[in-house]
Formats: structure tokens, C-alpha cells, sequence
């Protein structure tokens, strides 16, 4: 699942993340909003991305609801900006993520996600702002790599301790022990 927060991305940098999913080989689900200034996500989409994309993506035009989503099965990985609730709520649901945080703590989160927690993957963009090519490597490497096995392995450990946290006799200072 691809989040892309409103406002904060320019056509240009929307056209570099379509990229990703596309040549990554894998299904995605894309939440994007059209940036401030273009209200045509498709002119600003590669030319043919969502009809060569029709059988293996699905691109949300606006909000989705990200915890329903998460919890979903087919949901295997998240691209995610490191704010708290989208962390907390993918490590809910045993999602493993791709780390690409935008501004302020988020980056701070990040450090703790990829470094401590060991529970995502850091995507560092190029100048600019450009990822494509860094994101379509990171996808490959949490889908198809040990390092990716390794990272689910953990997110599925922290899934299991946080259920136990918030069922009945659960206890939340666990999950931080």
C-alpha cells in the first residue's frame, strides 16, 4: 500500500513514485490525491500507468481508509511517511513498512523503525526528492529478500505482543519491555 499525503508531493515527484509500483512487479494499492494546483491526476500519471497497471494495481483517488486497509490479509507491505498512528496502526496489523518520512519527527521515527525496531525499510530520496529507483529496490527487497523475511518475522512478533497488550488482562507496558 502506497500513501501519498496531499499537498506534499509535486506532479513530478508523483510521476517517480508511479514508477515503483509499476516496474516492481508486485500488486500495490496507491493512495494518492492530486497535488495543490493540478486537479487531473491522470495528466500527471505516466502516459498508459493505469491501464498498463488495470490488472495488478488499483489507485485510490483520494482518502482511504488506512486501518481497514491495513488489516486486510493481501496487505503485505506499507510505504508510509513514519507518522505515529500510520506506525502504530501498520505494527497493529503486521504490516511491514517502507520508511519515507516527509518532515519533523517523522524522521526521528524512522531512525527508530529501521534501526531499533528493525521493523521497516529506510528510503532515502535523491535530490529533489526522487525515489524511484530506491523504491522499486526497497519493494523488491521486503517482498522477495531474507532481509524482507526477517523484517515480517519481527513485525509478526510485535503484531502478537501488542494483540496481547489490548485483550482482556492485557497489559500495554509489556509491548515496551
Amino acid at each position: 500500500m502506497w500513501s501519498s499525503s496531499p499537498g506534499l508531493h509535486s506532479a513530478e515527484q508523483l510521476r517517480e513514485t508511479a514508477a515503483a509500483p509499476e516496474r516492481s512487479g508486485h500488486r500495490f494499492l496507491w493512495s494518492v490525491r492530486n497535488p495543490a494546483g493540478n486537479p487531473n491526476l491522470v495528466e500527471i500519471l505516466p502516459e498508459g500507468f493505469l491501464e498498463r497497471t488495470k490488472d495488478r494495481g488499483i489507485v485510490v483517488r483520494s482518502w482511504a481508509p488506512q486501518l481497514e486497509v491495513l488489516g486486510l490479509e493481501a496487505v503485505a507491505g506499507f510505504v508510509t511517511h513514519c507518522g505515529r498512528s500510520s506506525v502504530m496502526e501498520a505494527v497493529a496489523s503486521g504490516v511491514v513498512m517502507i520508511a519515507w518520512p516527509l518532515y519533523a519527527e517523522q524522521r526521528m521515527n524512522k531512525i527508530f523503525l529501521v534501526e531499533e525496531m528493525k521493523a521497516a525499510l529506510p528510503l532515502n530520496a535523491a535530490e529533489g526528492g526522487f525515489i524511484r529507483h530506491w523504491l522499486e529496490r526497497w519493494v523488491r527487497e521486503l517482498m522477495d529478500s531474507n532481509t524482507g523475511r526477517e523484517i515480517r518475522r519481527r513485525v509478526a512478533e510485535m503484531k502478537a505482543s501488542a494483540a496481547a497488550a489490548l485483550g482482556e488482562n492485557g497489559n500495554v507496558r509489556a509491548c515496551f519491555a
